[in-house]
């Protein structure tokens, strides 16, 4: 063999080596609508795969706070899916009355059209309620519940303040350094920036998840679903006197993972971790 031909060799076999290892790109994401009765949930959806649904936090859609966690994970082999809450974007249904059966029927009927029944469950604080009470109603789609940013059993009791912060940092009428100064103190660590949690709030919706609340007794266990916290170390709705509240109730059910320099927003703060922390819980599951 000649030299010439020993070189072009060594080059395509470079070139092969090199294709092969570059990572995979998952597809980009594409909007699904899933309608039942008078519902219809507008669903970022992308990646194929075991499924994971992503609920985001109050009065909040479901799009660009989760953009980094998603594109990480549909990357590493998972379907996922994003349900905008009624009243954002293409998601319609009633939204005087309603309440976490509702919103976790909501949830259900995202699972059977896009994710063949079965599913994870990301809640990001607010969400958490919701994923916890799909466990509840709807045991045999849910797989596990992922309790990002979860808020402690008696956080609005013990501090008020923090407990009613969404309604300021999400309210559009005041001036944008009193917004600032509710996401600086209860939903971003020091050092990360909160100005990109001033824009995202929906106000009709965030009304109607708080109009009619459930009793906390309903829907807390989130049945015998496996549970992942992702606890922000920052986060003042998960003071550190409560992290290991759930292990002591739940045992074994639970596994905690803490994330440092972030809060209550997590998502935008540390998407890498959260991801990771996800992928690594998930893949571990056996049911």
């Amino acid at each position: 063999m000649s030299r010439l031909n020993q070189l072009l060799g060594a080059l395509a076999l470079l070139f092969l080596m090199a294709c092969t290892s570059l990572p995979t790109t998952p597809a980009p994401a594409r909007v699904e609508l899933v309608r039942y009765d008078a519902v219809t949930i507008e669903t970022l959806a992308q990646g194929t795969g075991p499924a994971i649904v992503i609920l985001p936090s109050l009065g909040r859609d479901s799009y660009e706070d989760y953009d980094q966690v998603a594109a990480a994970l549909a990357k590493s082999g998972f379907k996922v899916l994003r349900p905008q809450p009624r009243g954002i974007g293409q998601s319609t249904g009633p939204m005087k009355g309603q309440d976490l059966y509702d919103f976790a029927r909501d949830v259900a009927a995202v699972i059977d059209q896009q994710a063949g029944g079965r599913a994870v469950i990301v809640g990001h604080a607010y969400g958490h309620f919701v994923a916890r009470m799909t466990a509840v109603q709807y045991p045999e789609k849910v797989r596990g519940v992922v309790l990002a940013a979860a808020s402690a059993k008696d956080t609005g009791q013990r501090f008020p303040a923090v407990w009613t912060s969404p309604g300021r940092a999400g309210n559009l009428s005041l001036p944008v350094e009193q917004r600032l100064e509710a996401l600086r103190g209860n939903f971003f660590a020091p050092g990360n920036d909160p100005s990109v949690w001033l824009k995202g709030w929906h106000t009709a919706t965030r009304l109607m998840q708080v109009e009619k609340p459930v009793p906390q007794t309903v829907w807390w266990g989130a049945g015998t679903a496996p549970l992942l916290e992702l606890i922000p170390e920052e986060d003042p709705f998960k003071p550190r006197d409560r992290w290991d509240e759930l292990v002591k109730e739940f045992g074994s059910r639970v596994v905690v993972v803490t994330i440092p320099k972030s809060s209550h927003a997590l998502f935008p703060e540390q998407p890498v971790a959260v991801a990771q922390a996800i992928e690594g819980w998930v893949n571990k599951l056996t049911r």
